[in-house]
């Protein structure tokens, strides 16, 4: 029989286990696992369906309608290209090409910047409004019906609270920060 007397808990918190080595990867345990895979999941059919719905309501991809709802949002529907880049956080590249598809559909129009030489606006125009006024209530009806209509307004609330806090931990504020957009 063990007559040892058990020993006294140590006051204070527990200390954590050692981390892993600098070079060793911190890899997920199964229930992060589960959960990664479930956002790449849902993530991927999220902008699947919108981009479907968009293109069958207005033949165009997610992505322009974003870039028309914030020039429609911005004083005199009129907004910096290297802004609307920032926004839509694709590169100046893939803006200036997405642009020309929309110019070409008579929804934007370039105007040169009279400050900047290299600079340039994007504008909504009229045309573009209305086809973004058209297309609208389908395009909030789909993510009505993809997301909100099936989550309790206490998830709603926990789900734009972590996207909020994982945007900002993706979004360095220092200058010089290598994003696609600024490049």
């Amino acid at each position: 029989m063990n007559t040892a007397p058990n020993p006294a808990p140590t006051p204070g918190p527990v200390p954590a286990p050692a981390p892993a080595p600098a070079d060793e990867p911190r890899w997920l345990t199964d229930e992060e696992q589960r959960v990664w895979r479930s956002y790449i999941e849902a993530a991927t059919l999220l902008e699947d369906h919108l981009d479907r719905q968009l293109q069958r309501d207005a033949g165009m991809p997610h992505v322009y309608y974003g870039l028309l709802v914030k020039l429609a949002e911005s004083p005199r529907r009129r907004l910096r290209m290297t802004e609307l880049a920032r926004y839509a956080k694709i590169t100046r590249s893939r803006l200036s090409h997405a642009v020309a598809r929309l110019e070409k559909n008579g929804w934007v129009r370039r105007e040169d910047c009279p400050s900047d030489k290299r600079g340039q606006f994007a504008i909504l125009t009229d045309e573009g409004y209305e086809v973004l006024s058209r297309t609208a209530p389908g395009h909030v009806n789909a993510v009505r019906q993809a997301v909100f209509d099936r989550l309790t307004p206490e998830q709603q609330k926990s789900l734009g609270e972590i996207m909020r806090i994982v945007a900002e931990g993706l979004q360095p504020s220092e200058a010089g920060a290598d994003l696609p957009w600024l490049r």
